[in-house]
Formats: structure tokens, C-alpha cells, sequence
């Protein structure tokens, strides 16, 4: 089955507690599609970047991974400047320009989208109609990734997020992103008005905490491993990008119908994957996912 993947690619320029800079590729999606890569799904990645040492990098990073990188040409290739505290987690400052003009791809049997693409324009408005467009026949997976920094107006962006979440079929959030898109409310209770407006599943995750996963038939939960936090930088696009690949490899993209009656221990069994790759990542430096054979049984 095939996977495309729409949304920034850029450079995280990591600024450690210790003072260290430290650079990665990243880009929430492009983090999804390089973990879809290393699981072997050769998903496709529509986005933008420049034609310089940083673009350059990034194509390489991604195609070393299994990434077939379709590039909407920009004039410079976009930056995030990460605050790393001392527990690992980060804050952004990013540099960031998003447009994709009348770029038109070859359909999937899933779409993800997420993050700042989904909302920053034009280019998140192309992404609204590429999702319209293609929904009919297509698993639409969304995982917003609330950054406060570039986002603007809360309430103009969670607006955009909401639209998203009704056309979306499976939503990943983390409690954090929930918290700042609707601040006055308990996370649960979010969560669970975000499945009545449409998807057949949202998942919180909640870092160390593990998920929650909410069906129309109720909310169960999944455990995170336990382990030492070197940082946590592309931890949830990990934990999204196994998300997708478990989805397809339970043959359910593509087929509404099939998604809503998955059954609760197969998707339990996903989920846990999900949890197991994402501890992968906080384990090491930086958006690094892991590859399959670090997650066989």
C-alpha cells in the first residue's frame, strides 16, 4: 500500500543545556516519512526546501532512509531553533516558509499531514483542499503538533486544526498540544469532543505516561517503556510514524470501514509498537527513529 506524507522538511539547530549547538534534519512530517522509511513502507514525501547545504542535507538524510523526497523548490531551506532543557525537551524558534503552488501527486491509500504545514499559509490551505480532494478513497492520518511559536492566534489556528480533525480518520496528539489548544479544559475531555467531530480513533500520548487511545467504544490505555531520556526530539513523529505503519500493515488503509471495526487488541498490539519505537528515539540524540530490526520481537 502506498503512503504519502505532506509537510515541512527542515534543519533543527539543537541548542543542548550544556550550551552545545548541535544540527539535524527535521520537520514533524518529514520525521513521520523517515520513520515509515526505516520500517520499510518507502513512503513518499511531498515538501519544500531550498537548493543549499541545507536542503542538500535533508534530501540525504531522507533518501538514505527509503524516502521518496518530492520537492517543491523554495528559496531557502527552513530552520527550527531548539531549546533543549535539562530533562531533554524543547522548545522552537523556527524559520519557516510553506507554500506548495498547483504541485499535483500521485493519490495513496494514506495521506498524513501534520503540524505547521497544516496550518501556516498558503501552503496550509493547499494541504486543506489536497485532503478534500483525495479523502474519498484515501486514510486521511493527522497529528497537529501544536508550536505556540509560529502558529499565531491560538484561536485562528485551532480552528484550522478542528477542520482537520473532521475530515481526519486517526488523530495522534500529545496532552501537551490539547493543553494549548483549549487551555480551560481537561485533556480528556478534548479529546473526546475531537472523536465525536469524525475520526474513529485519537490518541494522546502523554510522554513518559504512555497514551491514551479513544474509540467511539470507550478509552483504554498503552504503557511507555521505561528509559534514560537523552532527548526528546521527534519522539511523537516516531511514535506517529509507527502509528502509520502499523495501520497499513494491518491492512486497513484505504478501507474506512475496515479501520472502524479494528479490533481493540490489534490495535493495542500497534500501539505498543508505537510506544516502544518512540522510547527508541528519546534514547538518542536528536530525530534519530529506529529501523525495523530494532523493533522485531
Amino acid at each position: 500500500m502506498s503512503v504519502l506524507v505532506v509537510g515541512e522538511a527542515l534543519v533543527d539547530v539543537v541548542r543542548r543545556a550544556d550550551g552545545s549547538v548541535v544540527e539535524h534534519p527535521g520537520g514533524s512530517p518529514a520525521n513521520v516519512a523517515l520513520t515509515l522509511g526505516r520500517l520499510g513502507r518507502a513512503p513518499r514525501l511531498l515538501t519544500s526546501f531550498g537548493d543549499d547545504p541545507y536542503g542538500s542535507a535533508v534530501r540525504g538524510w531522507l533518501e538514505e532512509s527509503g524516502v521518496d523526497v518530492l520537492v517543491v523548490p523554495s528559496e531557502r531551506t527552513s530552520t527550527a531553533q531548539a531549546t533543549l532543557d535539562e530533562t531533554g525537551a524543547a522548545t522552537y524558534v523556527f524559520d519557516l516558509s510553506w507554500d506548495l503552488g498547483d504541485v499535483e501527486v500521485q493519490p495513496a491509500e494514506l495521506l498524513h499531514i501534520g503540524s505547521i504545514s497544516a496550518v501556516l499559509d498558503p501552503g496550509g490551505r493547499q494541504v486543506a483542499e489536497l485532503v478534500e480532494r483525495v479523502r474519498p478513497t484515501t486514510t486521511i492520518t493527522y497529528d497537529p503538533n501544536a508550536r505556540p511559536a509560529i502558529m499565531g492566534d491560538r484561536a485562528a489556528a485551532y480552528a484550522r486544526v478542528l477542520e482537520l480533525v473532521a475530515l481526519a480518520d486517526v488523530v495522534k496528539v500529545s496532552d501537551e498540544d490539547l493543553a494549548w489548544f483549549e487551555p480551560e479544559r481537561g485533556v480528556d475531555d478534548v479529546a473526546q469532543a475531537w472523536l465525536d467531530l469524525g475520526p474513529a480513533v485519537v490518541v494522546v500520548t502523554r510522554g513518559g505516561d504512555g497514551a491514551s487511545v479513544v474509540r467511539p467504544g470507550g478509552t483504554s490505555w498503552v504503557a511507555a517503556p521505561k528509559v534514560d531520556v537523552v532527548d526528546t526530539v521527534g519522539a511523537g513523529d516516531t511514535f506517529m510514524g509507527a502509528l502509520v505503519d502499523g495501520l497499513v500493515g494491518a491492512g486497513v488503509a484505504g478501507d474506512r470501514e475496515a479501520l472502524r471495526a479494528l479490533d481493540d487488541d490489534t490495535l493495542r498490539t500497534i500501539l505498543e509498537r508505537c510506544a516502544r519505537a518512540a522510547a527508541i528515539t528519546v534514547s538518542r540524540s536528536g530525530a534519530n527513529p529506529p529501523w525495523a530490526d530494532e523493533l522485531s520481537d
